[in-house]
């Protein structure tokens, strides 16, 4: 099969690159490096177009050549602390407008990359029927996306799906710096021999989700039968307490934390997702508890 993957050098998008690539699929990637780095490809074989995703007109740029089976659309500013929300929204929503325009012309299945930010501090646990409540312009970002998504899903011959991912950690994101997830900072931390540093008293809540699920998720999406827009994490809330505990136990170490005063007021103190929907349409089923992802990434990380 021949897929298309935007932000196919980020965190989430190389792994599903290198997974594609793995089954023997023909990819090619459009990245404009902002939020990605060529070492998390460095054993890709496909044909790469570095770029401004809004700002390309994909249907020229691949006139002439057979259309792709799939676009999985990866692409986005992901920092949430960004504060220029004209530039957020141009990025975000400009080119999720490009793909839906190319899948028009080339009747070709779109995935793509939503999130739990749609739903700010709604109780857990969160699932699709909540109305979003956005707490940054990332968020309300992924709102509009997935209000595009619908209205496209009624006008197009092949299946929209959007993933709504929570919190996903895992190989790849060592570059994000301080974006990557707090599970890889916590790692560093303790790995230096600092004490974990996590908001007071530790009992905040993530569904954090292994990148391996996510990317298995996405794999799913592409034989899907309808569209939808689904949670993908595991079901289950962890508390940063309790990820400092699996990090000592996989790390070898006993160490405590140093807790601090929470300076966000838009901050997310719980996220859990339901994950009934995305068992329902794709047979969607985490393999990686997250004491085991946190295990087998330490493994990654210290070899």
């Amino acid at each position: 099969m021949r897929y298309l993957v935007t932000g196919g050098a980020g965190f989430v998008g190389s792994n599903i690159v290198l997974r594609l690539e793995k089954d023997r699929h023909d990819v090619t990637v459009i990245d404009d490096m902002s939020s990605g780095t060529f070492k998390n490809l460095t054993t890709f074989r496909g044909d790469f177009y570095p770029g401004i995703l809004e700002e390309m007109d994909l249907i020229s740029l691949f006139r002439g050549r057979a259309p792709f089976d799939a676009i999985i659309h990866e692409a986005s500013i992901t920092d949430t602390t960004v504060s220029d929300q004209v530039k957020m929204l141009q990025r975000n929503i400009g080119g999720f407008r490009r793909i839906l325009e190319y899948a028009s012309a080339s009747h070709c299945r779109v995935v793509y990359a939503s999130s739990a930010a749609v739903y700010g501090n709604n109780p857990s646990p969160q699932n699709e029927k909540q109305t979003p409540n956005p707490l940054n312009v990332y968020g309300f970002s992924k709102m509009v996306m997935d209000n595009m998504a619908r209205r496209a899903a009624k006008e197009l011959s092949s299946p929209v799906i959007g993933l709504r991912y929570f919190n996903v950690f895992g190989p790849g994101e060592g570059h994000k710096g301080k974006f990557a997830s707090m599970i890889f900072q916590l790692y560093l931390q303790m790995r230096d021999g600092k004490p974990p540093r996590i908001f007071k008293w530790g009992e905040q809540g993530r569904d954090h989700v292994y990148v391996k699920d996510v990317v298995e998720a996405n794999i799913l999406a592409l034989s899907a039968e309808h569209s939808g827009i689904v949670n993908i994490g595991t079901g289950i809330e962890t508390t940063f307490n309790e990820i400092v505990d699996f990090l000592n136990k996989s790390l070898k170490l006993e160490m405590t934390p140093d807790y601090f005063d929470n300076p966000y007021d838009f901050y997310q103190n719980h996220t859990r997702a339901s994950i009934e929907g995305a068992r329902a349409l794709l047979g969607y089923v985490p393999r990686f508890t997250v004491a085991e992802g946190i295990q087998d990434y330490v493994q990654y990380l210290e070899h």
